[in-house]
């Protein structure tokens, strides 16, 4: 049977997922732990890390000093990894191909840093990633196993992808395979004159000193060909391998490339690295030659990070804010001074009063993506609170929030995130009302002049379910991110409340944000919105004995909700009679008029 080819064609800002799956054991031949770890013992989620990080309170500090770093001698391979090593030396000499297989990039780095990956690139140097794929292949059915297909990515420049790619399963785990290469570029042109290279000069051209490191296989051995990358790992910098400014016009996405690692593991940009970013001509081509998709998928790692508030603060103190989240024209009102400085201030305080809190604020049962996913848009949520009351009109005239300009168009999100988003700053402002009415013992009789009409009359003791209950229908799931969200962007009542520093600004919102949440628990309205009206459309057109619907049962629909709120323990009979009773009521009061 002759090896499969399988050519995938991937869109604009698509990726082919790795597959990573945490191995138990390490190798034998270099050095074993103990493999009795849960599975994942080696993964904290975002979550978890956002709620253990005990750095937080310091992410906005303007000056970050170098630090030491504990690098580890060796990589210490996994049996699995020793497995697959195993099967691509073996490719190589039953066919005699003479291949030196190196591992490339981030695995290597976070194998030296004690971390796991299942990232696994491996550069050839005498061969295409396609070439070695096919005898592989070759290999499988010869040994009588089952042949794989060969997923080949094709080179994309507006994708930072210089070279083809392909991709196969080995031993259950994808595994990337390219040939080494080096590259010079035209001026004003990001796209590349590729050809076959040296492992150092293929070390050379990697945006960063820590990703430029190497793992041969055939000899176990780490290779450091730009003679810094270890050094650089254990002092935590952030450095490129080739003059900062040129590698930046080169390739203007490494900017962000840079500030990401940087936030990941907590490292220092070298000063030469921050005048290049910050310089005009590298933000002007890193605005004008990447494309949007890219700028935003790299956004987007830093908010699902373990420290995004680094990255934006990086992002600000290099000039970077408004060439990556660009607004649109004729924002009303126009973008104000220190809009930047505005923006990371919220995601810091953000980040700080979520971290204070617990994870529990992102409430989504035991599901780690749910709760990641939240954590996301909280974030999102809170850099653009400044952003709220801002609009443009767009082709059709139409108002739309510059918030969900910048993140479906600059960023190039879902529109999901952009609604969820303007939905939370909307959901927020409510929710400055009703925290208000919870805390609070006033009178209740505004809001419950609000609620009522001729038909419908709420208990005072339940103006406040009601009210509640209202709100989160609209915001579900999302209530507690938009009630975070409203206690940060209320000066006024910090203000009214005699705050005097950041730690007592910290404090009262913790404290005031766990009353709130308390009162909407006692009230029994977490998962209201899932709360099933007792009496549906055609359940009110039978009682009011119409044949068809229209806005007067939409009308009843919501007195019926209403009732159905304040009367938690109510039944279907007992909402049909209340409609009965309120009608005959009315109906008496406009004969007698």
């Amino acid at each position: 049977m002759p090896p499969r080819l399988l050519l995938f064609l991937l869109p604009r800002g698509s990726l082919l997922p790795p597959l990573r799956r945490p191995s138990p054991a390490l190798s034998p031949l270099i050095r074993r732990i103990p493999s009795n770890k849960p599975p994942g013992y080696f993964f904290l989620s975002p979550v978890r890390a956002f709620s253990g990080y005990s750095g937080m309170a310091a992410a906005g500090s303007p000056e970050q000093q170098p630090r030491s770093v504990v690098v580890k001698e060796t990589v210490e391979l996994t049996e699995k990894e020793e497995q697959i090593f195993r099967r691509l030396l073996d490719v190589v000499r039953h066919f005699g191909l003479g291949t030196q297989l190196r591992v490339a990039g981030g695995w290597v780095r976070d194998k030296l840093l004690g971390k796991d990956s299942a990232d696994i690139d491996v550069a050839l140097d005498n061969m295409t990633g396609q070439n070695f794929c096919e005898k592989v292949n070759e290999y499988l059915e010869l040994i009588g196993e089952e042949q794989k297909g060969i997923g080949v990515i094709q080179c994309n420049p507006d994708q930072s992808k210089h070279l083809e790619t392909a991709r196969m399963l080995i031993l259950d785990i994808w595994i990337d395979f390219v040939n080494l290469r080096s590259e010079t570029y035209a001026e004003n042109s990001r796209i590349p004159t590729m050809e076959v290279g040296t492992a150092k000069a293929d070390a050379y051209r990697r945006d960063l000193t820590i990703n430029s490191l190497f793992f041969n296989i055939n000899n176990n051995s780490v290779e450091d060909l730009t003679g810094r990358g270890i050094e650089d790992l254990k002092k935590g910098l952030i450095v490129t391998p080739l003059p900062a400014k040129a590698t930046f016009l080169d390739d203007p996405l490494r900017v962000l490339r840079a500030i990401r690692f940087a936030a990941r593991f907590n490292f220092t940009l070298a000063e030469d690295l921050k005048e290049a970013a910050s310089d005009e001509r590298v933000k002007s081509e890193l605005g004008s030659k990447i494309s949007r998709e890219r700028i935003g998928h790299e956004i987007d790692l830093m908010m699902s990070d373990k420290h995004p508030v680094k990255a934006m603060y990086d992002i600000r103190d290099l000039g970077l804010f408004y060439v990556v989240f660009s607004f649109p024209e004729n924002s009303n009102p126009p973008v104000f001074d220190k809009c930047d400085w505005q923006c990371v201030s919220h995601i810091e305080a953000a980040w700080n009063l979520a971290y204070s809190i617990g994870s529990s604020v992102f409430n989504s049962g035991s599901d780690p993506k749910l709760q990641d996913e939240q954590r996301r848009l909280y974030l999102y949520s809170a850099l653009f609170v400044p952003l709220r009351n801002m609009f443009y009109l767009d082709r059709r005239s139409k108002r739309v929030p510059v918030s969900s300009y910048i993140i479906k168009h600059s960023l190039k999100l879902k529109g999901s995130d952009a609604e969820t988003v303007v939905n939370i700053h909307a959901a927020s402002e409510k929710f400055a009302e009703l925290v208000h009415l919870l805390e609070s013992s006033f009178d209740v009789r505004t809001f419950k002049e609000k609620l009522e009409d001729e038909y419908l009359e709420i208990p005072t003791d339940s103006v406040k379910r009601v009210c509640a209950g209202l709100i989160l229908r609209e915001i579900k799931d999302f209530w507690r991110l938009a009630l975070l969200v409203s206690i940060l962007s209320n000066p006024e009542a910090e203000n009214a409340a005699g705050i005097l520093n950041k730690q007592d600004e910290l404090h009262w919102r913790k404290e005031k944000y766990i009353r709130v949440e308390r009162a909407i628990t006692d009230l029994d309205l977490d998962g209201v919105w899932k709360l099933k009206p007792v009496l549906d459309g055609k359940s009110i057109m039978g009682v009011m004995q119409v044949k068809s619907g229209g806005p007067l049962i939409g009308k009843w629909q919501q007195r019926a909700l209403k009732w159905q709120l304040a009367h938690p323990n109510g039944t279907m009979d007992e909402c049909i009679e209340w409609m009965k009773q309120s009608q005959s009521k009315r109906q008496k009061v406009e004969s007698s008029t």
